[in-house]
């Protein structure tokens, strides 16, 4: 049986030669259909029907498509609505907020803690400690660097008097950046060894748990979920980095992730920590797996690749009310050899199998080389009518598979990842990106409108993120760069208006209650924003907030 990791010294080897990459299906246009009308049609009438017995001889697979029940199966209602949670939605009023639903003050907190532990340490009485002014424009020159594509790029040369960008010099110091740099952390050091002895992921435990426990809180994934492998991209010491030879990276730290399928949102991640302590391999790793990531979904189809899918996957994620659609390995026990088999078949051919709750299809892109889907949502022998041939369950998966992978392309073209040699440093890096991600898919779904038209709205997005990061600490820098071009940036900063003021303000009003808008009725639009003057409930878009200090009103 293919194994999906081989152990190496130091590291962890392995084996992702997967079907769908060999046959290298492309998404067709169509949408998917579950029906033989329009896009598709059976592909012959099959006279007898036939039995086919699988492998294990547990399982007997019919040629004739099962009867089901016309109504919609309770598998197939999802009860919660896709998009933002209301929990989300009354909490975002600007893009930096959206972007503190991932990063509270309360994990910044654990970093701010735990960093300044560690500078007392290494510069002793020194030591100045940092805020979370100072830690958020850090993060912010991050996201910044990333956003104009410079992870590869030289520390140094970002801070360059000639060819630097001046937001840089105009935040922070570069000394003040590599000290931060050298000196995060995210847990006591002091008492990791103690702590690693029963978690590999000790040295970043205390914020990752915390991370992973908001994603699911603040965006509801439509019908259609992935489950798939990540890699972060990590060459350094780490007792759990893998070797994956077909991801861009090859080494680094695999990451399990669930993602809409339809926005790439990020709603669950899992860091594979190699081999348990024991030594022995796990065994249904891909099963633990789906059923970990999807935990807390009911109603929605999960697809995934051959590393997960299998008929006992099917039957346990049925328990659960969802259902599955993946490629399956030729080897699995439950497929019958017809199937498996390609002898004598036409290429562009296909032919399915059938029980009362699964269905299989395999299906010859060209001659002697097949390919096996298992699907609980598709109930017939359905193919569409394109050149290919294709069966309307390959399409579905060709259409669905990709969530995660182009997460990992969407973050990776924007990242904000810089030379490590610290692993914990590495994941906080994908955190980043991740957060940044997410809160750009929340901003969108609150306020379509948002630069409608421009395609790059991401950049722009992530450009207003790190510099609302970065401002607060811009405004009450008492040294001006030498630079003119930072020189003139931090001068034309506002400076911040006193507490007592801001108190005097009006502010515009958050209610728990959540009502529609009164001046876009029709849209059937909710908030939570009320009127500051007639405290009547307002939208974004028919409200406006402006402060403004005494000397300039």
């Amino acid at each position: 049986m293919m194994k999906r990791g081989t152990e190496i010294e130091p590291e962890i080897e392995e084996d992702v030669s997967e079907l769908e990459d060999i046959t290298d299906f492309e998404p067709d246009s169509e949408e998917t259909d579950q029906s033989t009308d329009g896009e598709g049609k059976a592909p012959e009438e099959q006279a007898p029907e036939e039995t086919f017995q699988s492998k294990s001889g547990h399982l007997l697979w019919s040629s004739s498509p099962q009867d089901r029940g016309g109504r919609a199966r309770v598998e197939n209602i999802i009860k919660m609505t896709p998009g933002p949670t209301r929990y989300a939605a009354s909490r975002v009023d600007d893009i930096k907020s959206s972007f503190q639903l991932f990063l509270p003050e309360s994990i910044e907190g654990i970093i701010l803690e735990m960093t300044n532990l560690e500078g007392k340490r290494v510069f002793g009485d020194t030591w100045r400690e940092i805020d979370l002014v100072d830690l958020q424009a850090y993060i912010g020159l991050l996201i910044l660097a990333g956003m104009y594509r410079s992870n590869d790029e030289a520390t140094k040369s970002l801070w360059d008097e000639e060819s630097g960008r001046p937001i840089f010099r105009a935040t922070m110091s570069l000394q003040q950046f590599h000290v931060i740099s050298r000196i995060i952390r995210f847990d006591n050091s002091d008492t990791r060894s103690i702590r690693w002895r029963n978690d590999k992921l000790a040295a970043i435990r205390n914020i990752w748990d915390k991370w992973v426990e908001r994603l699911p809180l603040m965006y509801n994934p439509g019908p259609e979920v992935t489950v798939d492998e990540r890699l972060v991209t990590f060459r350094g010491r780490c007792s759990f980095k893998v070797y994956i030879p077909s991801k861009p990276g090859k080494y680094g730290i695999k990451i399990w992730a669930a993602c809409d399928a339809r926005s790439s949102y990020a709603w669950n991640m899992q860091v594979y920590m190699g081999k348990p302590s024991t030594g022995r391999a796990e065994k249904n790793q891909g099963m633990r797996v789906v059923l970990d990531m999807t935990t807390g979904l009911q109603g929605h189809n999960i697809t995934c690749d051959n590393f997960f899918t299998s008929h006992a996957l099917g039957q346990e994620l049925l328990k659960r009310k969802l259902t599955m659609v993946g490629t399956v390995r030729k080897n699995k026990p439950e497929l019958p050899p017809a199937l498996v088999s390609t002898r004598g078949r036409q290429a562009l051919s296909s032919q399915f199998a059938f029980t009362d709750a699964h269905t299989l299809v395999s299906y010859i892109p060209k001659k002697n080389r097949n390919v096996i889907l298992m699907s609980r949502v598709h109930k017939d022998a359905a193919v569409s009518t394109t050149e290919h041939r294709k069966p309307l369950m390959i399409q579905g998966y060709n259409k669905n598979k990709g969530g995660v992978d182009c997460l990992d392309k969407l973050t990776g073209t924007y990242t904000c990842k810089r030379m490590t040699a610290r692993w914990p440093v590495a994941l906080f890096h994908n955190i980043l990106d991740v957060s940044a991600f997410n809160a750009y898919v929340v901003w969108t779904a609150i306020d379509p409108t948002w630069n409608q038209g421009k395609s790059f709205k991401r950049r722009l997005f992530l450009a207003d993120l790190g510099k609302a990061l970065v401002t607060p600490l811009i405004q009450r820098r008492q040294h001006i760069p030498r630079t003119p071009a930072s020189a003139s940036l931090v001068r034309s900063m506002p400076t911040p208006a006193p507490a007592a003021a801001l108190a005097a303000l009006p502010q515009q009003g958050h209610c728990q209650k959540r009502k529609r808008c009164g001046l876009c009725a029709p849209r059937d639009i909710k908030t939570s924003l009320t009127c500051c003057k007639c405290n009547a409930y307002v939208c974004k878009a028919h409200s406006d907030l402006s402060v403004t200090c005494h000397s300039c009103a």
